[in-house]
């Protein structure tokens, strides 16, 4: 199906497919956002899908301090699960279903750990790591935690007539009636949607830019099929018709507010102040961050490239 105006057989979407890369010799990690073809979703500007996959109880994919600014990191799991630290003296489990928000603001640290309980077992990991940047004027706030639990998250089902229902899970933001508890910086959208097998349903405009994203089924949308990992920037203030696969389908749809201005990101920093982003750098080389309570790791940042000053 082809948008109005625009050339007979042409998608109404634009279609991201992402790059893979290996991390800790056996856990696959998709980077889907930032992409040529689009910089952000909304607020989202990162996006990694990584696994499923289960891993032998030797691998060790503990990532050790490393610092943020001018960002929010969301974490969310389908399978498995880390252990969060954070300078801010915050040891959170992360658990399937649940949202772990971090904002870095003027600056924070962090580690993520495979919890004692899994190390020398093997196990399951499958899950979303995504960033959010802030506003300008919030882009140096104060540092902060929230942790939504799986049971805290709204949930709404909806008619898909003979195929059943459609499952929403309100991860961030709101949609058909009800809000997650997570608080935001700005308009942000962050679903959970499973469709039962062969279901239609026609999914609403419900934020100035989304994108949709099915880590493991193929999806028919608006007659095009969108594989398995591959992420579909739906056309703005438009409903698109979703179709399932005989065993049905799970997706997440992420996006909210435009950003106002684009955003320079180098390793972990993000701002639309290329200077702030140098600073960040310098001070952490020499040492500076607040540490993590209880660790002395630190992830050293790459070599230092000066980012052009447009």
């Amino acid at each position: 199906m082809s948008a109005p105006g625009s050339p007979a057989g042409s998608p109404r979407f634009t279609r991201l497919t992402g790059r893979d890369t290996t991390l800790a010799g056996a856990l696959s990690v998709r980077r889907v956002l930032p992409a040529a073809a689009k910089r952000s979703v909304g607020p989202f500007i990162f996006f990694d899908h990584f696994g499923p996959v289960t891993l032998p109880p030797e691998v060790d994919t503990d990532v050790g301090g490393h610092p943020h600014i001018g960002l929010a990191t969301v974490s969310y799991l389908f399978e498995g699960g880390f252990l969060h630290r954070d300078s801010l003296g915050t040891v959170q489990a992360i658990a399937p279903g649940a949202i772990n928000w971090m904002v870095a603001g003027r600056g924070v640290v962090h580690s993520e750990r495979v919890p004692e309980a899994e190390r020398g077992h093997p196990r399951r990991l499958h899950g979303l790591q995504l960033w959010v940047a802030l506003p300008p004027e919030l882009a140096q706030c104060e540092p902060s935690f929230q942790h939504a639990a799986a049971a805290e998250l709204p949930h709404v089902s909806l008619d898909a007539g003979a195929a059943g229902r459609v499952s929403v899970r309100v991860l961030v933001g709101e949609a058909f009636g009800v809000r997650s508890p997570v608080r935001t910086a700005s308009p942000t959208l962050y679903l959970d949607i499973t469709l039962p097998p062969g279901a239609r349903w026609t999914l609403p405009p419900l934020a100035e830019e989304q994108a949709i994203f099915s880590p493991e089924d193929v999806l028919t949308v608006d007659g095009e099929a969108l594989a398995p990992r591959e992420m579909a920037v739906l056309p703005a203030g438009e409903a698109v018709a979703l179709q399932a696969g005989p065993e049905g389908a799970r997706l997440v749809l992420v996006g909210g507010q435009a950003l106002a201005q684009p955003v320079r990101m180098w390793w972990n920093f993000v701002a639309t102040d290329p200077a702030l982003i140098e600073k960040a750098a310098a001070e952490w080389a020499a040492g500076g961050f607040d540490p993590i309570p209880g660790e002395t790791d630190r992830i050293p940042a790459p070599p230092w490239r000066a980012l052009h000053p447009t």
